[in-house]
């Protein structure tokens, strides 16, 4: 399943920095992390801006890395 716009909201902005969520539908984990996942959102995130992620296995938390349609999902430390 691809990205769907309504599954991404905003938990909180502060200082040019965005914490977002996103629900996935039927979406793992892993189809989420791929590169150009989120490009359909690339106009709203920035770089640095940090996600939650939802899935039926479970979340994570990722930052957002790259801009434009380059943009990707870069693993916490």
């Amino acid at each position: 399943m691809a990205f769907t716009l309504r599954n991404l909201s905003v938990l909180a902005y502060a200082n040019g920095f965005t914490l977002w969520h996103y629900k996935t539908g039927s979406d793992g984990l892993g189809r989420i992390a791929e590169p150009g996942f989120f490009a359909d959102a690339a106009d709203l995130m920035a770089p640095g801006d940090m996600v939650m992620l939802s899935a039926a296995e479970g979340g994570k938390i990722a930052s957002i890395k790259g801009e434009g349609k380059a943009i990707t999902l870069a693993a916490l430390a």
